[in-house]
């Protein structure tokens, strides 16, 4: 017999009594992101530091509202808005931007970037690709189309006949670590909870993007007061298991000529003291990868540099010879292990310390997964009465100096009014700075002749992006780590070619008042892919910003016939930065450098100081390789060249994966 109850419904189901404030979804966002915190080691910190934005009809009445009115309430309750905006002139650029300043923040804080649906929204994908593979943190909201489809199709909308609920968007999916679609305004806590778990992992985190539809941005809801309370993510250390740790001490006692490879997770988990104190009482030597430069000072007595493609003779001589190779908080890039061709004991043995499990089995050997502050700290403790050799330490001592005198040879400027070649022009930057100063870099040759020749002197005084190494970052970058810094001076050493990629970002910076020296060299093309085509015998080919040759014009196309190997083009750079409203010195020689350089530090202003260079004057060799693929035949004598070198170099490139260390 059913029995049915005839008493209220109240009385056997609770209500849920809880306050509502009443917000549009893109109101409700702005609202969420100012009240997210982080905390690590008993430090909380405000997790997003503000919003870049450039408005279009997909976010304009959404977001766009939604930080306006954040901004107007601020101001009339004279406070600060709870999520500044600043207005970039590239999508790409404000999330260069935004990875730069969580980067210099070790990823403890971060940046949303918005943009509006089609061409805005996919030009941010270069950029959430660059946060993704650097594993850095950005929360990127582009707007999307009609979810209601009530006007479909909407301009910029892209239309699939095999799909109806795909939009441009879904090229985020592979780039960004955690992506979704706020179809309705139900869906939005979830999605926002869901980035935000992904934006304060150190193992999961890079770019989080949340897709808007434009119409939903706009819709009004009724949100729980709860949703918007303080809410604090706790950024873990995980800790090493004993075992394992212990398994890898043994490893490291029996090893002769033990190297560590410094990563760039040795500065994010605060490791670089820890790893000064048990390199220095071991005595095992440290090379750095790019991520890595800063982990020890450049004069500490266990720094070789910079290790792989780009390293020093110091490092790679010792990498060649070692028995063990300890890599902590590395991803072991093809540059770090110059195409796996660094390690070349055919006895050599891994420990692998990383947060990350997936960099932990590369090389095979032990895998440490742990924090790597935790994982030196139970090292040291293991280790307390193991030492290298003596003779080691000498080895160690002596390939570090002769390093420093190549260095010191390539800074050196004979005749200071003669044109500076790029290590010069580095040499100098470099001395010319405070210890604390940052210098910023991408792509091209600098990044490669910074990492070998820059003396580092501070943990965050090197800021490269090697992992995605991408034209155009440099601007953008140099304003993100200034922002996040803004009593360190940073230096943006940027090339021609670079320059012409993304220098619009230069207005930002007049914009904000945020002060960056532009190191602006110009080279007349691609110096660094100029040099690499004649390594592999392409001769340079269309690496050089050239008029055509002969001259006249095809009746084809109408292009100009010849060769791009005619006088060099009439592009002045130097006006160019100037028209975006910063100071602008043109430099010719050292002297004039210097004196640019100490007028840029002592303005408030953003200064680019321009300076000629001859792009035929190599670094100092890395004795190193890097694996570019070859022609395997050609009917020109430089490929056949380069193909022979090739196939050296591939004979003694080993396995991804060795036998075990246990």
């Amino acid at each position: 017999m059913t029995v049915v109850s005839t008493a209220p419904i109240s009385a056997n189901k609770t209500e849920n009594t809880e306050p509502t404030v009443h917000l549009t979804v893109a109101q409700a966002v702005v609202k969420f992101l100012a009240n997210q915190y982080v905390e690590r080691d008993g430090t909380r910190t405000k997790f997003f530091a503000g919003a870049f934005g450039i408005f279009g009809h997909g976010n304009v009445a959404g977001l766009g509202q939604a930080l306006l009115q954040a901004e107007i309430d601020a101001a009339e309750a004279g406070t600060e808005p709870e999520l500044p905006y600043v207005l970039g002139r590239n999508e790409q650029a404000m999330v260069h931007s935004a990875v730069a300043y969580a980067r210099q923040k070790d990823r403890l804080q971060a940046w949303a970037v918005t943009a509006s649906v089609g061409p805005g929204a996919t030009n941010m994908l270069t950029g959430a690709a660059l946060a993704t593979i650097n594993r850095l943190p950005v929360l990127l909201l582009p707007a999307d189309t009609f979810a209601t489809r009530a006007s479909a199709p909407v301009l910029q909308e892209l239309e699939l006949p095999s799909s109806g609920d795909v939009t441009v968007n879904d090229a985020f999916k592979p780039l960004s670590r955690y992506f979704d679609r706020v179809w309705r305004p139900e869906q939005l806590p979830s999605a926002l909870l869901g980035a935000l778990r992904v934006l304060t992992d150190p193992v999961e985190t890079g770019a989080a993007t949340i897709a808007i539809p434009q119409d939903v941005q706009a819709e009004a809801f009724d949100w729980p007061e709860s949703l918007f309370a303080p809410r604090t993510w706790h950024v873990a250390r995980p800790l090493p298991e004993k075992s394992v740790i212990t398994r890898a001490a043994e490893v490291i006692r029996s090893a002769t000529k033990p190297m560590i490879v410094a990563g760039g997770g040795v500065i994010y988990s605060g490791a670089t003291e820890a790893l000064a104190s048990l390199c220095e009482k071991t005595g095992i030597p440290v090379g750095q990868s790019q991520a890595g430069k800063g982990s020890l000072r450049y004069d500490h007595p266990q720094s070789v540099g910079a290790i792989g493609s780009t390293g020093t003779t110091a490092a790679n001589a010792l990498a060649t010879e070692a028995d063990l190779v300890i890599g902590i908080g590395t991803r072991y890039s093809d540059f770090t292990s110059a195409s796996r061709t660094a390690f070349n004991n055919p006895n050599v043995r891994f420990v692998n310390i990383n947060v990350a499990s997936i960099d932990s089995v590369k090389q095979g050997g032990i895998s440490v997964v742990a924090d790597a502050r935790e994982a030196l700290d139970a090292l040291a403790l293991e280790l307390a009465d193991y030492e290298v050799d003596p003779d080691y330490r000498s080895r160690t001592a002596d390939l570090a100096s002769e390093w420093e005198q190549i260095v010191s040879s390539v800074y050196a400027i004979e005749d200071p009014t003669a044109l500076l070649n790029q290590s010069q022009v580095i040499g100098l930057a470099n001395t010319l700075s405070e210890p604390r100063d940052v210098v910023v870099c991408a792509a091209g040759s600098m990044p490669g002749d910074l990492h070998k020749l820059w003396r580092i002197r501070d943990p965050k005084g090197y800021h490269v992006e090697y992992g995605f190494s991408c034209m155009g970052y440099e601007v953008a970058g140099g304003i993100g780590a200034k922002m996040a810094e803004p009593d360190r001076d940073v230096f943006v050493m940027v090339g021609d070619g670079s320059y012409l990629m993304m220098a619009t970002e230069l207005v930002t910076a007049v914009q904000e008042g945020v002060k960056i020296i532009m190191i602006l060299v110009q080279n007349h093309g691609f110096a660094s892919i100029g040099s690499l085509s004649e390594s592999l015998g392409s001769q340079r080919f269309g690496t050089a910003y050239r008029y055509r040759g002969d001259g006249g014009a095809s009746e084809a196309t109408g292009l100009r016939k010849g060769r791009l190997d005619g006088d060099l083009l009439p592009v002045d750079l130097a006006a160019n930065a100037a028209s975006l409203g910063v100071d602008v010195v043109r430099v010719n020689n050292g002297s004039e450098f210097t004196d640019a350089v100490k007028a840029a530090k002592a303005s408030e202003s953003t200064t680019v100081i321009h300076v000629e260079t001859d792009p035929l004057v190599a670094a100092p060799d890395s004795e190193s390789w890097w694996d570019v693929p070859v022609s395997a035949t050609s009917t020109l004598e430089s490929t056949r060249d380069a193909y022979a070198t090739y196939e050296k170099w591939k004979k003694i490139q080993r396995p991804f994966l060795r036998p075990s260390s246990d």
